[in-house]
């Protein structure tokens, strides 16, 4: 499967100290810097290459949007960091069902629970 070309997740509750753990352990990312209200801004690296990563809160229903701007991650899909995510932060996350084609329903997310279970959900005006 070829990597999605950034991948995006919804984090229902944001614990700074594990994310900026998670981030430095998984990308060797330095701790989130303010980049104005409600956005965090960090670069890590993956196989030399960089990866620009933003965090904002409060992107939808009361979920913070951590978006990884690069192909090169450690993910191929969103699904993929979202149960790495979920197991890691010990939170429930959400992300897109597959990349997003016309036609698709943009409502349709994947729901990951810390426990690991999983389950399709109708998320309308997630932000997406």
């Amino acid at each position: 499967m070829e990597a999605y070309p950034d991948i995006e997740i919804y984090l229902a509750h944001v614990d700074p100290e594990a994310l900026n753990a998670w981030l430095g352990d998984t990308l060797g990312t330095p701790p989130l810097a303010s980049a104005g209200k409600n956005r965090w801004r960090a670069q890590g690296q993956h196989d030399g290459h960089d990866i620009d990563i933003l965090l904002v809160l409060k992107a939808a229903d009361g979920f913070a949007s951590l978006w990884f701007d690069s192909p090169d991650t450690p993910w191929a899909t969103d699904t993929d960091c979202a149960r790495e995510a979920a197991d890691r932060l010990g939170c429930e996350v959400r992300c897109s069902l597959g990349g997003w084609q016309p036609g698709d329903d943009p409502d349709r997310f994947l729901q990951v629970l810390p426990d690991g279970q999983e389950t399709t959900i109708e998320w309308p005006d997630s932000g997406q």
